[in-house]
């Protein structure tokens, strides 16, 4: 696709699969993992090896946000102004601050969750917080057969991320695209992806 390998990184996403599996991943060199479930990120963070990157790709609840503190590197599921205000209050209470991406509905599905790509004014107020640092934006794009099917919303998600930088907001300048799974992660790469996350694959 003309980008250097280390523009990209690779998420493997290790929900469900036994902590076995993961040490088997980490051999190969993946510090990378990606989980849905806050209970089952914090069980294999206990046990795995200190050096590996979690990623929280699942939809978040308030009430969980708490046992996300100081174990995960990125919050990809940002997809409400309510839940980053209590990502906000539970990373300050312990002087942390939140590595979050905006999770973007770009396709405007009725069963995704995430923010509309008209309603990005929200990224303004989640900016103002203190503990909060938005690293980007984030998108499930529809299950297809082809993936070409797919590409107009991975593009309409870095226009998105280039129009919201080009708006100057206060503590905003994002560079992370996640988006792209296995069906579709080719495709994503193309058209910049930062990150891809790869369960099934």
């Amino acid at each position: 696709a003309g980008r250097n390998r280390e523009d990209v990184t690779l998420i493997a996403v290790s929900k469900t699969k036994p902590v076995s599996m993961l040490e088997e991943i980490y051999a190969e060199g993946i510090r990378t993992f990606g989980e849905n479930k806050v209970q089952e990120l914090t069980e294999k963070e206990e046990v795995l090896p200190k050096d590996i990157h979690w990623h929280m790709i699942g939809h978040l609840q308030r009430n969980k946000v708490k046992q996300l503190v100081g174990k995960v590197c990125r919050i990809h599921s940002v997809d409400s102004v309510r839940l980053a205000k209590q990502i906000q209050h539970d990373f300050a209470a312990k002087d942390e601050t939140a590595h979050i991406l905006i999770e973007v509905n770009v396709a405007k599905e009725e069963s995704k969750f995430g923010f509309l790509p008209e309603e990005t004014d929200a990224i303004r107020e989640i900016a103002a917080m203190p503990n909060i640092v938005i690293h980007g934006l984030m998108t499930i794009a529809p299950f297809v057969d082809n993936p070409e099917e797919n590409r107009i919303h991975f593009r309409n998600l870095k226009k998105l991320l280039v129009d919201i930088n080009a708006k100057n907001i206060d503590n905003v300048s994002m560079h992370e695209l996640s988006m792209g799974m296995t069906g579709d992660y080719e495709v994503a790469i193309e058209e910049g992806a930062t990150y891809v996350r790869v369960g099934t694959g």
